[in-house]
């Protein structure tokens, strides 16, 4: 674990390669689990503004569970979450095939709502807890990506660059590239111990 900034993050989101290998896992972060993805209040209250333009993109089920309990709702741990369908599915999810895909993203994907999807979303496999006076960035390891983690050492993409858009997102540009200097001067260490 390092510090940078107000974050302490974990070394594993530097060490360990990552590429999401959507036709190997059909998305299904997106519909295992037990709890729908993470919120920030900020979120909620957006989701609640784009519902009637993300609306056409959700398919009847997903619909009638946003109408059924809300746009969000309050997790048994008292976070905020994405509704679930049938205590599964995210009620955003819809599908390409047999590929589970975020209908909120399609909207973005057309121009129709100019959030791309929930941060923690984006974020995954990298999960954020917010502390009082900072932030953990942990690697959140599922075997479900088991796919995603050897397509990411096949293509030698550890996490941090896989998700570099959505951890800019979360904490900036100046943030990442402190990041990055982290990386390269592990890198460096772990070259010389090599030798």
């Amino acid at each position: 674990m390092f510090q940078l900034g107000k974050t302490i993050v974990s070394e594993d989101i530097l060490e360990k390669d990552f590429v999401c290998n959507l036709s190997a896992c059909k998305g299904a972060c997106c519909v295992d689990g037990d709890a729908g993805a993470p919120l920030s209040e900020e979120e909620t209250k957006i989701m609640e503004s784009i519902y009637s333009k993300v609306k056409p993109f959700l398919r009847k089920e997903g619909i009638a569970a946003i109408e059924a309990q809300g746009t969000w709702v309050v997790g048994t741990d008292g976070t905020l979450e994405t509704p679930l369908i049938d205590e599964k599915d995210c009620a955003y999810v819809i599908f390409d095939g047999k590929t589970a895909l975020c209908g909120i993203e399609q909207a973005y994907n057309q121009g129709i709502v100019d959030w791309k999807k929930p941060v923690s979303c984006h974020l995954y496999p990298i999960r954020v807890k917010d502390f009082s006076e900072f932030a953990a960035v942990n690697y959140d390891k599922w075997d479900i990506c088991d796919p995603a983690c050897s397509l990411g050492a096949e293509l030698e993409v550890p996490v941090y660059k896989f998700v570099k858009e959505a951890l800019i997102r979360k904490f900036g540009e100046d943030w990442y590239a402190e990041l990055e200097k982290v990386a390269e001067e592990l890198k460096k260490q772990n070259s010389v111990k090599k030798r």
